[in-house]
């Protein structure tokens, strides 16, 4: 059984590992991953259709506790314990839940002390006494004696006599006054071990299309003493199409991870004179996981000639690899007797919403299927390329775009191809 500090507005933990609100997702599964032995049967639950409607939640079922992240932004919202027979739980150092002490209403107020009147929910049947960054609610109907209700008692407060002995049924960790009203703080500092962090990415163009990423990154920046000391730091970041591999390297720092390109599946929709040409040497990635960006270098030039933005949606086979980029992309749409308006396309645009912007259907897509292995198969199922505007989109089932490749401007006397993908 799980025995765990709760720091209410914070975090819930241990020595060993701590869920701290406003941790990314990625951190959580890999905290999940290296105390496997420990923390077993693990869920992942979301809406399959609509991810962005729910929160993406980490169902700890043989502990009781949920992790609910932020839809949106991937960082931990919500620690809720709903069943606290399953683990042993503590503040400052003194238990109030386990397998000796129960944790009754008493028990509460003697742990946490005083705070403001409970909200009594009679629909559900449920008793919430609220602290700041904590509640606890406590389920009414599976009392043995009725409650006494009296909605005008004094001050303008009602009263509710709870039965002795009345036991906490679910206990939420959360930010600010309001469960109900939380939102998903900054990541704090303690989590960036060291990486840098994307808050935004622009996609910046000339006449013809892409011509690079603007990034702005965010960094605890420690200088000498203690952690205590840090503070995030905030700072812009530009490269480009044609940038050296010395370029990147001292805009971004060093890469999470360098693949080389051992084949090119989609070299049969280059140009016909390409596909005999065997290559002597691989074109290579730098992989920034906590960026959600990749970037491909040339292998003869070593000069970039593409980037790869990922949107880390739940259902795609590349799920929590990378972290969510928060891309803006200006697409140029051509109406009839306009000149050339600019509309924008986020990580949250839908792809029937970008070709309705287009005023006209893009052609045909290139259906791409991922595996690990030949005889494995993806579960999550095929995803469609279109191209656009020097660009690939890749869109899942669900019509959320998984990601997007930005191809820089053609070679002297090669002819790009929409259906050319990575």
């Amino acid at each position: 059984m799980l025995d765990l500090e709760v720091v209410p507005e914070r975090s819930l933990g241990n020595e060993q590992w701590e869920f701290a609100l406003g941790m990314p997702l990625a951190q959580a599964v890999a905290i999940l991953q290296k105390h496997c032995r420990i923390i077993k049967n693990v869920q992942v639950l979301y809406s399959e259709q609509s991810p962005l409607s729910h929160d993406l939640i980490l169902n700890l079922t043989q502990d009781g506790i949920k992790l609910l992240f932020d839809a949106f932004n991937q960082r931990l919202k919500v620690i809720e314990v709903y069943d606290l027979t399953k683990v042993k739980l503590k503040y400052c150092g003194v238990h109030f839940n386990s397998q000796a002490i129960a944790p009754t209403i008493e028990q509460i107020d003697q742990s946490f002390g005083a705070t403001h009147p409970g909200v009594y929910n009679s629909a559900e049947q449920l008793f919430h006494l609220n602290f700041r960054g904590l509640s606890f609610s406590f389920q009414l109907d599976s009392w043995t004696e009725a409650p006494k209700y009296e909605p005008n008692f004094a001050h303008g407060l009602a009263s509710l006599q709870i039965p002795h002995g009345a036991t906490v049924k679910r206990m939420y960790i959360y930010s600010g006054n309001s469960l109900q009203d939380t939102k998903a703080p900054a990541m704090p500092l303690s989590c960036f071990l060291g990486n840098v962090y994307a808050e935004s990415v622009d996609v910046l163009r000339d006449g013809t299309g892409p011509s690079g990423l603007r990034l702005r990154l965010l960094a605890a920046g420690c200088g000498p003493g203690l952690l205590a000391d840090a503070k995030m730091r905030v700072f812009e970041r530009s490269v480009y199409f044609g940038d050296s591999c010395q370029d990147v390297l001292s805009m971004l720092g060093s890469p999470h991870k360098v693949f080389y390109k051992s084949e090119d599946k989609m070299k049969i929709h280059s140009p016909s004179p390409h596909k005999q040409v065997p290559s002597k040497c691989n074109d290579y990635f730098f992989n920034y996981f906590t960026l959600g960006v990749d970037i491909l270098f040339d292998a003869n030039t070593h000069k970039v000639k593409k980037f790869v933005l990922h949107t880390n949606y739940p259902g795609h086979y590349n799920f929590n690899i990378y972290h969510r980029c928060e891309f803006k992309i200006p697409l140029t749409i051509k109406r009839e007797n306009t000149d050339g308006q600019t509309e924008t396309c986020t990580t949250y645009s839908k792809w029937d919403n970008i070709q309705e912007l287009l005023g006209h259907p893009v052609e045909k897509p290139v259906v791409l299927h991922r595996s690990s292995s030949p005889n494995n198969t993806n579960p999550f199922g095929s995803t469609f390329c279109f191209g656009l505007q020097r660009m690939i989109f890749e869109v899942m089932q669900n019509n959320h775009i998984a990601s997007v490749t930005l191809y820089g401007p053609p070679r002297p006397g090669a002819h790009l191809r929409t259906a050319e993908l990575p």
